[in-house]
Parts: C-alpha cells; structure tokens; sequence
C-alpha cells in the first residue's frame, strides 16, 4: 500500500507533467509577441466637417466597403470617405455618375428616397436630386455614433470637442 504523502506526490507530478505536455506552444510558429502597428488619428474642425458633405463628379474606384441596390442605383461605399453612385438601369453596363463625398462614413440606407448616411459621428439625412447634380442635407443628429476606432481597435484618440475623427492613417 502506498503511503499517503506519497500519493500527494505522485498527483503533484502528474499534474506538473500535464501541464507539460498540453501546455506546450511551437516557438517557431508563434513568435513571443507581434509588433502591433501603430496608427494616427485624422481629425477635421466640427464646422469644417459639418460643410464637407458634396456631390462631386464620378471618380476611380480606389477601396471598397459594402455595396447598396435601390431601384436603378448602385451605391458603392469607399471606406470613411463617401459613396461612388452609378446608374444601373443597365445592369450588364453601370455608369459611374457621380460621387458622394461623405467623410467618416461605412453605411447607408435608404427609405423614402432619403439616404441616411453615418457621417463619422453623426447621422445625416440626404436627400439627392440626380437629375439636378444635387444634395440637400435634410438632417443631421450629432454625436449619434462613437468615435470612429483605429483599424486595429487599439488607439484612443483624446479628441478637442470642436474636432471630429474621420480617419486614421498607418504610422511608418
């Protein structure tokens, strides 16, 4: 019969060699730590901000977000910049009409014929006139969403009142 101290002995080793052998991390696939990359913060004027919203002529397609249908238009977001707004009454054709510059912005619906739109922190109601080239701002709620987050979630950004994040860039 085995002693009792030896018993606690022998668990506490079983237990140490468990921790061993399921515990064990390949070093040569897992580096100790991953430099995280660092990233600024873009910040505009409130005001300056407020009056940045505009319809401008078709431009390039240069990154892409989420994509919108409504009746004969296509909306195409460009991440935290605005909207590339084509004419698909032709489907196998689009025509890349105009622009809408809409800066901080991710995400857009649509009811009514009224786009609402997040601009950064805030939320707009838009109302185009395609036909015309225009947009009127019918609305805007402020503070409606959060700050815009850096792309890796790790930066805070201590933001002036009067100042907006639009964007953040890669810090080389």
């Amino acid at each position: 019969m085995i002693k009792p101290t030896y018993k606690v002995a022998y668990l506490l080793m079983l237990l140490l060699l468990n921790s061993c052998i399921w515990g064990t991390v390949d070093d040569d696939n897992n580096p100790p730590f991953e430099v995280q990359q660092q990233y600024e913060a873009v910040t505009i004027s409130r005001t300056e901000f407020e009056n940045s919203t505009e319809l401008l002529p078709a431009e390039p397609i240069l990154e892409t977000g989420k994509i919108y249908v409504k009746d004969d238009y296509l909306f195409i977001n460009q991440p935290n910049k605005g909207f590339h707004i084509f004419d698909n009454s032709n489907p196998s054709n689009p025509f890349n009409m105009s622009y809408l510059k809409v800066l901080g912005s991710s995400d857009l619906s649509v009811k009514n014929n009224i786009l609402y739109i997040n601009n950064a922190t805030d939320l707009i109601a838009v109302k185009p006139d395609f036909t015309n080239n225009t947009i009127e701002i019918t609305k805007r709620i402020v503070n409606t969403f959060p700050e815009l987050a850096s792309p890796n979630n790790c930066c805070y950004n201590n933001t002036a009142d009067n100042e907006v994040i639009i964007n953040w860039t890669l810090i080389e």
